[in-house]
């Protein structure tokens, strides 16, 4: 291949460096999503009129059409994703999953912890999603609900999924003695073949368990997942952010949307963004 002629490369070179932090960062994620083709489908739950505003506004740092397309997901698959939260991937997985598969959240039995905080936060997470659930039952009547034991996780019957998704939650493990157990689970509970999807804020390098920040090492997720015995299948770069430098006061949740921060530095975090973070495809053999 010819190489190009040094003054297009420095006026490419040029270009390049005018553009806004925005532009490149939107570039960047156009090319994670040549990963997977995104199906119209897809688009079509991901741009659903059902979804809650302000989570759409995090489209442009979740990408989850692209990371969706990316973890193989189809409309005919069993799907459990893990922790839910306030729902933001179920307001689209649910309704894609509806008329063909089966959408399962796996969320924190609160009976299973001790009286006090956690398992009042726990109970508030649980009540808030069986709420969003009911209130819309033209895209979650069939939703479907799994609690665990996070001492000792079960998430359904052995080789009764196709997809298990987790999202941001490996470092929320990692601290409290709980990382080879869930991902022994998501193992037991996917079928041969079955694909385990990971986002995970990433870390610089691999960082201590007890590690404060939000942030993981990439290398230190694929080993717990191979430890369970996964095989790491395709990783994409779909979620990442190069502006994040990882070294903020109170870790990823400086950042956006925690913005745990000083009124002052509002500017300079909005800037960055949210945090970088690793996409992992791993399969049961």
């Amino acid at each position: 291949m010819k190489k190009p002629a040094p003054l297009l490369c420095a006026c490419l070179l040029a270009l390049a460096s005018a553009l806004p932090a925005s532009s490149v960062l939107a570039h960047g994620a156009a090319a994670g999503s040549a990963d997977a083709a995104v199906s119209p489908q897809l688009q079509a739950a991901v741009a659903g009129s059902w979804r809650t505003p302000a989570n759409v506004l995090r489209d442009e740092y979740r990408h989850p059409a692209q990371t969706l397309a990316f973890f193989g997901l189809q409309p005919k698959q069993t799907v459990i994703e893990i922790t839910p939260g306030g729902g933001w991937y179920a307001e689209i997985l649910a309704p894609y999953l509806r008329d063909g598969g089966k959408y399962v959240a796996a969320v924190v039995d609160p009976a299973a912890l001790p009286a006090g905080g956690g398992r009042d936060y726990q109970q508030r997470s649980r009540d808030g999603l069986a709420k969003k659930f009911a209130d819309a039952p033209a895209q979650f009547d069939r939703a479907a609900e799994v609690a665990y034991n996070p001492a000792s996780p079960v998430l359904g019957a052995p080789g009764s999924a196709d997809l298990v998704l987790t999202f941001r939650n490996v470092h929320n493990w990692r601290s409290s003695g709980q990382a080879e157990g869930m991902f022994k689970a998501f193992f037991d509970v996917l079928k041969s073949g079955g694909t385990l999807g990971v986002v995970e804020h990433r870390a610089k390098s691999d960082v201590p368990a007890d590690d404060k920040s939000g942030y993981v090492g990439q290398a230190q997720v694929i080993a717990m997942a191979e430890a369970a015995g996964f095989k790491l299948d395709g990783s994409s770069e779909v979620n990442a952010n190069p502006r994040d430098t990882k070294d903020h006061p109170n870790g990823v949740w400086t950042l956006p949307p925690s913005n745990n921060h000083d009124k002052a530095d509002a500017a300079k975090y909005k800037a960055i963004g949210e945090s970088d973070r690793m996409t992992l495809r791993f399969v049961k053999p």
